[in-house]
């Protein structure tokens, strides 16, 4: 592999792009999926009961949670392409059962088994095995990139394509997409290189209580919860504040997530480039502080929902890409996968309890006490974010800030 520090060389922008694109297929299917669903679900037997339907929504997160940390091991212990495909093949079986399901109960079972399909652990080890650490970012940053710009395509895509196919042809798409993934894998990804000088797995105990880990575990804990905590608002905000209907809404999601990228990209790389990521780092979470207060006063305008929203996002994505490749780093060589399955499932964590905290706040204090909580948490992180230290590149260079 070229070892120049500059640039990615051809072998590792290949790998990011291709691990990129599996993350892509299969987060496609299933945000084509979100839209629609809660529409459709009235319209077969159990689909009027609100938990259930609500059950089939999160299920799937359950399922991924509770299998990031064995998934992620095994990829240390088997290898990442295995388990990956390993993954794809549950994630499809899921989908084409929840395809044929004709109830809400048979809908709930094949969401499940979606779920099990755990292998973002393996496929951010994979990109970390495959790039060098001063490039790390950028690969992870690909992958943040696809998962944004699926979540963009899916508002625009999922109306038309459930008209034409119904759910049952959606399910079955995603299916296909992930079987699609699965070629990806055997055949576009490359072989990670192989280690020179190979590090002793660490314990579990010592990846679980990594003061280090520990910091940056809280943090995709924090960042998800305050991503889902702020989105049962926000919707309500752009109707209510910004005069935009519901149908409309991803004229502003789509715009405000592509610009976004292009905003993210120039300071990670002057960042990584120079040695300063920590600084970045703290100032990512503190323009997420600053756009919770600005959601908080804000007034009926929608232009200045549109900006703390573009806002929002530069500073989500810039810390998406940042917190997994940090991770890596820190994680020894052989466990890195076991890291970043309990990673990824602090990422499940905190999913699930913004989602909570959103609704129960919204219902007793109204959408304003969401931002002020929200604003809270972001706080908390920064404060915990400054305790970061220097820790060594293993390879040669600069010292990597964490």
């Amino acid at each position: 592999m070229d070892s120049s520090p500059d640039r990615m060389t051809p072998l590792e922008i290949r790998a990011s792009a291709s691990l990129a694109s599996i993350f892509a297929l299969r987060l496609l299917g299933l945000f084509l999926i979100l839209p629609v669903f809660a529409v459709h679900a009235r319209t077969i037997p159990g689909g009027n009961d609100p938990m259930l339907v609500g059950l089939a929504l999160g299920i799937y997160g359950l399922t991924q949670g509770v299998l990031q940390i064995p998934f992620g091991a095994a990829s240390d212990r088997w290898g990442r392409k295995p388990v990956m495909i390993a993954g794809l093949l549950l994630f499809a079986v899921g989908s084409f059962i929840a395809a044929v399901a004709p109830d809400m109960q048979w809908t709930i079972i094949g969401r499940a088994i979606q779920g099990t399909g755990a292998i973002s652990a393996a496929v951010t080890a994979m990109i970390a095995d495959s790039t060098r650490e001063e490039h790390r970012t950028k690969a992870m940053a690909m992958v943040g990139a696809s998962i944004g710009l699926m979540f963009a395509l899916s508002l625009v895509g999922a109306p038309p394509l459930y008209a034409a196919i119904g759910m049952g042809g959606l399910f079955g798409l995603t299916g296909l997409l992930a079987l699609a993934a699965i070629g990806v894998v055997l055949w576009i990804v490359p072989a990670a290189p192989a280690k020179a000088h190979e590090e002793l797995p660490a314990t579990a105990r010592e990846i679980v209580l990594d003061p280090q880990l520990l910091r940056l575990n809280f943090g995709i804990f924090a960042l998800h919860t305050v991503q889902m905590a702020i989105f049962v608002v926000v919707p309500v905000l752009l109707v209510e504040r910004g005069g935009l209907p519901l149908p409309r809404h991803w004229t502003v999601y789509l715009p405000v997530v592509l610009v976004s990228f292009a905003l993210m990209m120039p300071p990670i790389i002057a960042a990584e480039r120079r040695a300063r990521v920590r600084p970045l780092f703290l100032a990512a979470i503190g323009l997420l502080l600053a756009t919770q207060l600005g959601f908080l006063w804000l007034g009926d305008s929608l232009a200045w929902l549109v900006t703390w929203l573009l806002l929002f996002f530069v500073g989500f994505n810039i810390l998406e890409a940042s917190l997994p490749s940090l991770v890596s780093r820190l994680a020894p060589g052989p466990s890195k996968g076991f890291a970043l399955g309990i990673y990824n499932t602090t990422q499940a964590i905190g999913l699930f309890a913004g989602g909570v905290l959103g609704g129960i706040v919204a219902s007793r204090w109204g959408g304003p006490a969401v931002f002020a909580c929200a604003a809270v948490v972001m706080a908390g992180w920064w404060l915990i974010a400054t305790g970061m230290r220097e820790v060594p590149k293993r390879q040669s260079g600069q010292p990597v800030p964490v």
